[in-house]
């Protein structure tokens, strides 16, 4: 147990060791998309417990409707993305070798941890089937919470190979190459919502995958690359808003930035328009605060925690499903736990599910502490000592 007095003197460890060029703010912003990941899942995503104590994935939102908003809050993807973006332009401009050798290793990065999860759930659901008696209706429901997150990191990888042609679009036609996605985006919503959307295949929803993802991460192209300034940020922020309330109010976009089960439309999975202008308020804000949140995060003790979030960035969006799961299975076993098991309709269970949120974290801390060498393979150091003794760059 780490004595407050031991943790001030990490976090100054870990300030003192930082380099003068790190860009504190966009660490800082990186974070803060990172952990709004495991927060939203563990929040809007629930359990119902069949008669054979089988879990099924459920959601408060079916039920409380009213309670949308907070996805626009933890839908964090936008800033991600944009971070991603500034980060792969400098990386890129830096790189010693060719773009395929640095293609090549961002694809490793990216891709460890991912094989690294899918080994040990592939080892583990067997073992918990016919050694443990697991149910295969919660086995299911297991492999579906883990496979979720991992979506992104593909997107993601797919989009990372595309920097150099992000490079080039942004030297050519700076922000606007942003808004060709943007519009790309809204043609497709055009012919899936619009006058003929009955008349087109659901194939179609898919062309928005790239564009819809690639928007916030060129604009991060952009920024990195000194083509994105503070009137632009404004522009983004208030013409994003007004396109928000624009397709909520008048087209009537799904409010829920999630999905919800039973709902005949998302808006995430591929994205829609609606995703983009939050997009555009998330980015156009970060950009303009970016100043403020450099100031905060000089402070140790404010910065230590970004550096070994940022440190365990795959390993948390690999591995937070599991934490939850490492909760709910156990728990299936007692019958309906309130919060865990119970079906999420109540505002009984979001209270409950709010008093287990730590314990949530405290096991993916727990399974971090095992997951990491599957990040970084030959590391044995912890993150915490790995980041007082030398401050590395981020996946993203």
């Amino acid at each position: 147990m780490r004595t407050p007095t031991t943790l001030v003197k990490l976090s100054a460890g870990i300030d003192e060791r930082t380099p003068a060029h790190r860009d504190r703010a966009v660490d800082g912003l990186r974070a803060l998309a990172l952990l709004a990941v495991p927060t939203g899942h563990w929040l809007l995503g629930g359990f119902t417990l069949d008669t054979g104590g089988g879990l099924h994935n459920a959601s408060p939102l079916a039920t409380f409707g009213t309670l949308a908003p907070i996805s626009w809050v933890l839908q964090t993807l936008g800033i991600f993305f944009l971070v991603g973006g500034y980060s792969s332009y400098l990386s890129y401009r830096r790189r010693k070798g060719s773009a395929r050798e640095w293609i090549t290793g961002r694809f490793i990065r990216l891709g460890r941890p991912v094989l690294g999860v899918t080994a040990v759930w592939a080892l583990l659901l067997p073992v918990l089937h016919h050694g443990l008696g697991v149910p295969a209706a919660t086995l299911r429901t297991a492999s579906t919470l883990v496979v979720q997150p991992l979506w992104f990191v593909g997107v993601y990888a797919v989009i990372t190979a595309l920097t150099p042609y992000c490079v080039r679009a942004s030297r050519r036609l700076g922000p606007w190459s942003a808004a060709l996605l943007l519009g790309s985006v809204a043609v497709v919503d055009f012919l899936r919502y619009g006058p003929y959307g009955d008349a087109m295949p659901s194939w179609v929803s898919v062309l928005n995958l790239l564009p819809g993802w690639m928007f916030a991460y060129q604009l991060g192209v952009c920024w990195a690359d000194r083509r994105l300034g503070r009137r632009t940020a404004w522009l983004l922020g208030a013409g994003g808003a007004a396109l928000f309330a624009t397709l909520l109010l008048a087209f009537h976009y799904p409010v829920s930035m999630v999905g919800v089960p039973g709902a005949s439309r998302t808006n995430s999975h591929p994205p829609s328009l609606l995703v983009l202008a939050l997009a555009a308020v998330q980015c156009g804000a970060a950009i303009l605060l970016r100043d403020r949140l450099a100031r905060l995060l000089r402070h140790p003790v404010l910065w230590a925690p970004v550096v070994i979030v940022n440190l365990s960035a795959m390993t948390i969006l690999c591995w937070h499903q599991t934490a939850l799961l490492a909760a709910a299975v156990p728990a299936s076993y007692a019958g309906e736990v309130p919060g865990l098991t119970t079906a999420p309709d109540t505002a009984g269970w979001i209270l409950a599910r709010l008093a287990w949120l730590p314990l949530l974290a405290g096991l993916l801390v727990v399974i971090a502490r095992f997951a990491r060498p599957l990040e970084t393979p030959g590391d044995r150091t912890t993150t915490t000592r790995r980041a007082v003794l030398r401050i590395t760059p981020p996946p993203a």
